[in-house]
């Protein structure tokens, strides 16, 4: 009896040893996972001062060039919260899509001769990040055209959407349904800094976000939701945007 008691002692030692212990997981997330293989790319460009009104003009000019290789959803320029900025998404349905879209646009040689060799110059920095549409978010459009938009991009804590992703669900649930604001799409990164996420959204105008912000402060539930939902955040920023008269959301 004291053998078998023994080899039962080895055995759960056995089981609890820092090799055993270290085995991987199967039940292990960081949370929903990505079901569709589309993805956004967001692009954001800085542009010299002196150089904005006409690098927006060739934009406007030349910008059929583009969406002949692959679909633009947004172009935006930036009013509040970035100066000298423009704003745009494009959508992919694949990394080996924008690969050959990429690789199009560099043998395209009206493209280079009328836009890039002129917009090029007139920049001071890019910037680009790979976004996927959040499980529980759609791409909406806004009810009608010539309002304004507000891009928030809120930088979670470490531990990914299994730790913050029901927070940050319920602080946008609990702007959208009351209509504070149209939510256009809840996106989260997959390159550029992680552990971020996005929310677009649309106004009448500038005036009418000020307030429904306002509005919204005093709502009990979305204080509740936001304050549950600061709990994960290390910062946030955001930016108030026009839509560009060729930006296919307006």
């Amino acid at each position: 009896m004291l053998k078998l008691r023994s080899s039962c002692v080895r055995s759960a030692a056995a089981l609890l040893s820092p090799a055993a212990a270290a085995q991987p997981c199967a039940r292990l997330s960081t949370g929903s996972q990505q079901q569709h293989s589309t993805f956004y790319e967001f692009r954001t460009y800085c542009i010299r001062p002196d150089q904005n009104a006409a690098f927006l003009k060739l934009t406007n000019e030349k910008i059929h060039l583009r969406t002949a290789h692959s679909e633009l959803i947004g172009y935006w320029s930036v009013e509040y919260g970035g100066l000298n900025q423009v704003f745009h998404i494009w959508k992919y349905d694949s990394y080996a899509k924008r690969a050959a879209v990429r690789a199009a646009l560099a043998q395209d040689p009206t493209w280079l001769s009328d836009y890039i060799s002129k917009a090029m110059p007139m920049l001071t920095s890019q910037y680009n990040q790979v976004t996927y549409l959040v499980p529980w978010s759609h791409l909406k459009k806004p009810p009608q055209e010539g309002g304004v938009y507000e891009l928030i991009t809120l930088q979670m804590r470490p531990g990914g959407p299994a730790v913050w992703g029901e927070a940050f669900h319920a602080a946008v649930s609990a702007r959208d349904a009351p209509g504070y604001g149209k939510l256009v799409g809840a996106f989260h990164n997959e390159f550029g800094p992680l552990n971020r996420v996005h929310s677009l959204w649309w106004f009448e105008s500038a005036d009418q976000r000020a307030e429904l912000r306002h509005k919204s402060h005093t709502d009990p539930r979305v204080v509740a939701a936001v304050r549950n939902s600061v709990d994960h955040l290390d910062h946030q920023e955001n930016k108030l945007m026009f839509p560009c008269s060729f930006s296919p959301l307006k």
